[in-house]
Order: C-alpha cells, then sequence, then structure tokens
C-alpha cells in the first residue's frame, strides 16, 4: 500500500510539473515553423471562409467575434459602441464605425485625404478597393531619400484653402499609390513571424525578398515583421488603424505613432505651417479619437472573410485557367505571389505579446498570393519609410487575391491590363517575366484566365 501511495505522489508531482508547459500559451516565433511551401496541403488545417466579393451577397463575417446588429444611431437603443479592446465588440457596430464619415467636429483634418475608411475601401464590398490615390514625395540629397519638408505623404484636401498642400519642385522624387484591399487581413496579421521568414529564405537568392521588422504601436513599439502597407510598414491592424485615421483622415489618437498629439503639418505653397491645435486650423482638442474607432477598424478587418476565387469559373474556361495555374508556377511567378500560408495556431500571441490568435482566425489556410515581403521589380517608388535607404525602390509582393475585382493594377494604379503589369516586372522578376512571354499566345491567355479568375 505504501508502494502505491509514493508511486500516486510520484505521478502528481510528474503532472503539477508538467501541466504548465502542456498549457503555456504559443508565442509567436517559437515552435514549429508554419513554412507556406512545406504545409500545403498538411491535415489539420482548415481552409478560411471566403467572400465571392459580390455587393448583393452577405458574406463577408468570418466569425471572429460577435456578429450582431446592425446599429441604429436615430434609436438610443441601438446605437453603435466600439469595442474597448481587440475582440470585445460586434462586427455590426465596426462596420458601421468603418463605414462613418468624419466631420471638422470629430477632428477631420485640417489636411486628409479623405472622410471614413470606407471611402477608399469600398468595392465591391466594405473593406475592399477603390481607385483612390495617396501621394508621396521628397528628393534624394547625397545618395538618400530625404522627406519633402512638411512630410512624404502630401494631402489631397483641407478644411481651410490657405493650408491645401503644394511641393516645390526640388521634391524630384513623387508617387502615386493606389489603395489596397483590407478583405481577410485579419489572417495576414495572424501569419507568424516564423512563416513569413521560413517563405522567403526559400525563395532563390536572386529573387528573394527583403521582410523588414517594424514598430507595433501598442505593444510598446515592440518589433514584428511587416506586412500591410505598399512598403509593409505596419505588422498589426490596431497599428495599421492608428496611423490611417491620422494620416489619412487627420484624426490623432493613441496608436497614430506620435502619441495622439500631434498633427501632421501642412506644406503649403508659403512654407510648411503647423495645424495642430489650437492653431487657428484645428478646433478639436488632441487627441481626438480616444482609439476605440482604432479598435473598431481593425476589428472589423480582421473580422472579414478572404477574397475567394471566381465561382463559378465558366464552363468554356475552366480548361484554359487549370493549365493557366499550372503555368503561373512553372514559369516562376509563384516565388514571389506565394500561393498558401497557414495561420498560427489559436490562442498564440502575435503583434509583440498585444494580440491573442482567436479560433476563427488560427491554424487556417489562405491563399493570399503574395509573400507579404519587398522585392525590386524596376517598379519602385524610391520612397523611403520603415525599410531603411536599401527599400527605396523595393515595392511589397501584392497579394492576387481578389484581382479580378479591380482594374487599376500594380502599385501606382497606372496599368489596366494584366499583360502590361506582366510586362512592367523587370529587375527580381525578370526571368519570370522572360518566362511569360515566351509562351505561346493560347498560353499566355491561360495565364491571364487565370489571374482573372482570383
Amino acid at each position: 500500500m505504501m508502494k502505491l501511495v509514493k508511486l500516486l505522489a510520484l505521478v502528481l508531482f510528474a503532472t503539477a510539473i508538467a501541466l504548465p508547459m502542456w498549457m503555456a500559451t504559443p508565442v509567436e516565433g517559437q515552435g514549429e515553423a508554419q513554412g507556406a511551401r512545406t504545409l500545403v496541403g498538411q491535415s489539420g488545417d482548415d481552409e478560411a471562409p471566403t467572400t465571392d466579393m459580390d455587393a448583393k451577397t452577405d458574406d463577408l463575417f468570418n466569425g471572429f467575434g460577435i456578429r450582431g446588429t446592425p446599429p441604429n444611431e436615430c434609436d438610443t437603443n441601438n446605437e453603435p459602441e466600439p469595442p474597448t479592446e481587440r475582440g470585445n465588440g460586434t462586427f455590426e457596430d465596426n462596420l458601421f464605425i468603418f463605414s462613418e464619415r468624419e466631420t471638422i467636429e470629430d477632428g477631420l483634418g485640417p489636411t486628409f485625404n479623405d472622410t471614413g475608411c470606407v471611402e477608399c475601401h469600398q468595392f465591391p464590398d466594405p473593406g475592399a478597393f477603390a481607385q483612390n490615390m495617396e501621394f508621396r514625395a521628397g528628393r534624394v540629397s547625397n545618395g538618400n531619400f530625404v522627406d519633402n519638408p512638411g512630410g512624404q505623404l502630401i494631402h489631397a484636401r483641407a478644411t481651410d484653402s490657405d493650408i491645401v498642400e503644394h511641393i516645390d519642385t526640388a521634391q524630384t522624387v513623387k508617387a502615386f499609390r493606389v489603395v489596397l484591399s483590407t478583405l481577410g487581413d485579419g489572417f495576414v496579421e495572424c501569419i507568424s513571424n516564423t512563416s513569413l521568414i521560413n517563405n522567403v529564405a526559400s525563395q532563390p537568392s536572386a529573387q528573394r525578398g527583403t521582410l523588414t521588422n517594424v514598430p507595433v504601436v501598442e505593444a510598446n513599439n515592440a518589433l514584428r515583421v511587416g506586412r500591410f502597407g505598399w512598403k509593409a510598414q505596419h505588422a498589426s491592424l490596431q497599428s495599421f488603424s492608428g496611423d490611417a485615421y491620422l494620416n489619412e483622415m487627420g484624426i490623432t489618437n493613441p496608436f497614430d505613432g506620435s502619441g495622439g498629439n500631434t498633427e501632421n503639418p501642412a506644406s503649403t505653397a508659403e512654407g510648411v505651417k503647423n495645424v495642430t491645435f489650437p492653431s487657428p486650423f484645428d478646433p478639436a482638442q488632441d487627441p481626438e479619437d480616444d482609439g476605440d474607432d482604432v479598435l473598431a477598424f481593425a476589428d472589423f478587418m480582421a473580422a472579414t472573410r478572404a477574397p475567394g476565387r471566381q465561382n463559378p469559373i465558366p464552363f468554356s474556361d475552366r480548361d484554359n485557367v487549370d493549365r493557366g495555374e499550372s503555368l503561373f508556377k512553372q514559369i516562376g511567378c509563384e516565388v514571389c505571389h506565394t500561393d498558401t500560408f497557414i495561420t498560427a495556431a489559436p490562442n498564440t500571441l502575435i503583434n509583440g505579446g498585444a494580440f491573442r490568435v482567436p479560433a476563427a482566425l488560427g491554424n487556417k489556410k489562405i491563399h493570399p498570393f503574395s509573400d507579404f515581403a519587398l522585392h525590386n521589380i524596376g517598379t519602385g517608388d524610391g520612397i523611403v519609410q520603415n525599410g531603411g535607404q536599401s527599400s527605396a525602390n523595393q515595392i511589397r509582393t501584392a497579394a492576387l487575391w481578389g484581382l479580378r475585382a479591380r482594374n487599376r493594377l500594380m502599385h501606382d494604379g497606372l496599368t489596366v491590363t494584366v499583360f502590361d503589369a506582366i510586362q512592367r516586372h523587370a529587375g527580381q522578376a525578370t526571368n519570370a517575366r522572360n518566362a511569360f512571354n515566351g509562351l505561346s499566345s493560347g498560353s499566355r491567355s491561360d495565364v491571364i484566365k487565370f489571374l482573372l479568375s482570383l
């Protein structure tokens, strides 16, 4: 009997030691690598839910959080409520807030690009594309890019004609950037650093992309691999939202990267002007948002489904699309336009520990057709953001999911056919472009049909 008691005590002691290890919260970058190329088709990973990108279909919500009911500002019992922390609001409230137009009383401006998130992310569904452009400018000094004196982002609008922004002739680096879709970005946020790093490491050296560690504002600027924006300048949806609220709408907030107390100066024809409250141009005291709207923006995007393939593909095109997909891989496009990633496991801490991967977004297989890395493909805009001077002529690989829903292509939106977009690929993409051009006309047509099925 004594031996049995001792054995039981030993088992209980061992269990007490092991249980915390068994139940430990996974942390991004630890454990088995979630490599995109090696885990394609691995059992146990679910396909992420997708949207058909049809405004007539109610299929945006991916299950992150609670759906809720559409709010009504005219009903005091059903007004929209933003979340107070990531994940505790409702999809419908967050969608309403994402779709609201800001006013001067809310803090709009003084310089800004548009009045609300949905103004730039709206077709065919809220959160998707638009043809809006952002304009950035600067100059080269001693071989290095230098921002325009009032900041590289030149806003299209202002609340006062005296502060409409202009650049002078010294700013020789000028770049337009077209709006990116945010559909499915919750899944992108939940790709682990390790997955992105392993994927890039597997690329041939001549085509290998560059990943940049960028600050996560809500985690005291802890560094994480960037993935959002044309320069992969953000790693979390909360940081991205706080930045956009200030830089696109002029709304200061705790997550805008400058503490929520400073507006962007205005680059006017008379010189750079301070427009921060209490200047005569800004009647709203800073911070103009307490951060709740930023959480609503982030959670709305996180709760959207990934863009799905055309369904059904026209019967007459199915064989062409299948051949085009095979050719797309054979000629090397997939090196940078990585077709598949699997998101980190549920409960994994990401974003410097500020966000825990929810079940709705964890262990999900997605098909973005991007490696989210920077490459020099000969179309770089010369602008430097978080990636250092070497990134001036690099651009983040465009995610091709949802491609059929847009007709302004490349980072500057200046290309209007898929064929011409391929022809603009040079630098690290030269071999893939040349391989495409070496195909028969029928095979090239098949590749294009495949791309337009995405």
